[in-house]
C-alpha cells in the first residue's frame, strides 16, 4: 500500500511511484519502456492479469490519487501532486481501470454529497475496478434537457419505488451501481422536483438492453425500471435537490471527457497524436504536412487548457464550467483528427479483407498492419459520438455563453412551470 504523503516533494513522489511500479509490474516492464522496446512491453502486457492489476493499482491509491486515503481508495494528494503521479504512470504506459464513469463522475459525486457510510462502502471497490458504475440521466424524451426527465421515484417508508426508462447508458450491462436522477415531485418546476440515488443495477425490476453502434460494439444501453425499490439510505443529497447533485456529476463528466486518455481521446487507433505524425513523417505533400502540424498544435492547446483547469482545482475550487471548454474542444478536435487519420490511409482506410470492427476482433488485428488500418477506421466511426455524448456541443456553447461570458440564458418557457403542466410529446 502506498503511503499517504500530502507534504511530499515532487521528486520523492516520483521515486515512490516508480518504486511501487517496480515492485508490482511484470519484471522488465519499466526497463523495456525506458529502452523503447515496444515489442517487449506488448508481450509483457499480454502476461498481465488485468483484473488483479486494477485491484492492486486502486488499493494502492494510484488510480485515484486525489481521493481521501481514509476510504482505502486514494492518496489524499493535491491535483498538482496527482499530476506528478500520473506523469510517471503515463511514462511507463501503465494500464488503467476502464471504470471512467465511476472514477471520473461517481467517486467525486460521492465524495461531495455522500454520507460517511456511502464513502466507506462505495469508494474502495470503485477505485479498485471491482464495481463498475454507470450514469442514468438521459431519457428518450430528455436528452440535452436532462431536467425535463420523467422517470418517477415515489417514497414508500424507508424506500423509494422507481419506474421509468433511461437510454444511452454507457457500461450499464457491466455495472454494479448506477447514478440515477428521478422525479420525486411533479408539482414543482422541473429543476426543483428531482432526487438523486445510487441504484443497484442488479436489483429486481432493472432490465438492461444493449444498443449496437456503428462500430459493431454495444457499449451503450437502454435501461428500464419497473417498481425498483431503492433504500432511502442510497439517496445522495436532500430530497428534491437532485439537480444540484447532478450538476456536480455533470461538471466532473465534462472534465473526464475532455483530456488525454479520456473517452474522446487524444488518440488514433488507441495511440497518441504522435503516432499519426510518426506514421506519416515522410509525407511530402505540403497540405498533408500542414494538417499534421495543425492537429499537433490543437492537441497542445487542449492540454494547456486542461492544465489551467487542473491549476484551478489545485487551488481548492470544484470542477466548473471550464470543463465545458475542453469538452467542446476535445470532441470537435477528435473528429477532425480521426478524419485526417482515415484520409491519410487512402483506400486502405475504407476497405480491407476479412474481420469486423468489434473490439474483440481488434485484439487480433492490432498485431498486424491490417489491424492498424481497422483500428483507425473504428476510431473514426466511434468519434462521431464525441459531439453528442456527455452533453452536445450546442449545450457546451450555451454553458460557456451563460456561465463564462455572462450572456442571457436561453429562453425556456417551461422553466418556472410545474413539471406536470409542461407540454410533452407522447
Amino acid at each position: 500500500m502506498a503511503v499517504e504523503a500530502p507534504d511530499i516533494t515532487a521528486d520523492q513522489l516520483r521515486e515512490q511511484t516508480r518504486s511501487w511500479l517496480h515492485d508490482n509490474l511484470p519484471e522488465g516492464w519499466m526497463e523495456a519502456v525506458d529502452a523503447g522496446d515496444h515489442e517487449k512491453v506488448s508481450a509483457l502486457r499480454g502476461q498481465l492479469d488485468y483484473a488483479d492489476w486494477c485491484t492492486r493499482l486502486g488499493e494502492a491509491g494510484y488510480a485515484t490519487p486525489t481521493w481521501p486515503a481514509e476510504y482505502g481508495a486514494g492518496l489524499s494528494l493535491t491535483p498538482g501532486q496527482a499530476k506528478t503521479v500520473n506523469d510517471v504512470l503515463n511514462h511507463y504506459r501503465v494500464p488503467r481501470p476502464f471504470n471512467i464513469i465511476g472514477i471520473g463522475m461517481g467517486g467525486p459525486t460521492i465524495i461531495t454529497w455522500g454520507t460517511e457510510e456511502m464513502k466507506q462502502r462505495l469508494l474502495r471497490p470503485l477505485a479498485a475496478n471491482q464495481e463498475i458504475w454507470c450514469q442514468l440521466f438521459s431519457e428518450p424524451g430528455a436528452g440535452s434537457d436532462v431536467a425535463g426527465l420523467s422517470t418517477r421515484a415515489v417514497r414508500d417508508g424507508d424506500e423509494w419505488i422507481v419506474n421509468g426508462q433511461k437510454v444511452w447508458t454507457s457500461l450499464a450491462h457491466r455495472s454494479k451501481w448506477g447514478m440515477l436522477v428521478a422525479r420525486s415531485n411533479p408539482d414543482v418546476p422541473k429543476h426543483k422536483g428531482l432526487t438523486y440515488f445510487v441504484v443497484d443495477m442488479e436489483a429486481p425490476g432493472v432490465t438492461i438492453r444493449p444498443l449496437v453502434q456503428i462500430t459493431g460494439d454495444a457499449e451503450f444501453n437502454e435501461v428500464f425500471f419497473d417498481n425498483v425499490r431503492i433504500p432511502d439510505a442510497m439517496r445522495l443529497g436532500p430530497e428534491g435537490e437532485g439537480w444540484r447533485v447532478a450538476v456536480t456529476t455533470l461538471m466532473n463528466e465534462r472534465v473526464s471527457l475532455s483530456g488525454a486518455g479520456s473517452v474522446g481521446g487524444d488518440a488514433v487507433g488507441g495511440s497518441p497524436v504522435q503516432h499519426l505524425i510518426d506514421r506519416h513523417q515522410g509525407a511530402t505533400d505540403p497540405l498533408v504536412r500542414q494538417r499534421l502540424a495543425q492537429v499537433y498544435i490543437e492537441s497542445r492547446l487542449i492540454r494547456l487548457n486542461n492544465q489551467r483547469a487542473a491549476d484551478r482545482r489545485k487551488s481548492g475550487a470544484e470542477a466548473g464550467p471550464e470543463g465545458s471548454i475542453t469538452k467542446l474542444q476535445q470532441a470537435e478536435f477528435n473528429q477532425r483528427l480521426q478524419e485526417l487519420a482515415v484520409d491519410l490511409e487512402g483506400v486502405r482506410g475504407i476497405a480491407w479483407e476479412g474481420g469486423g470492427l468489434q473490439r474483440d476482433d481488434l485484439q487480433t488485428f492490432l498485431a498486424s498492419d491490417r489491424g492498424d488500418h481497422t483500428s483507425i477506421v473504428r476510431g473514426f466511426l466511434r468519434a462521431q459520438a464525441n459531439t453528442i455524448e456527455g452533453g452536445t456541443s450546442d449545450i457546451m456553447r450555451n454553458i460557456l455563453g451563460e456561465r463564462v461570458l455572462g450572456l442571457p440564458k436561453e429562453p425556456d418557457a417551461s422553466r418556472e412551470l410545474p413539471w406536470k403542466d409542461v407540454p410533452r410529446s407522447g
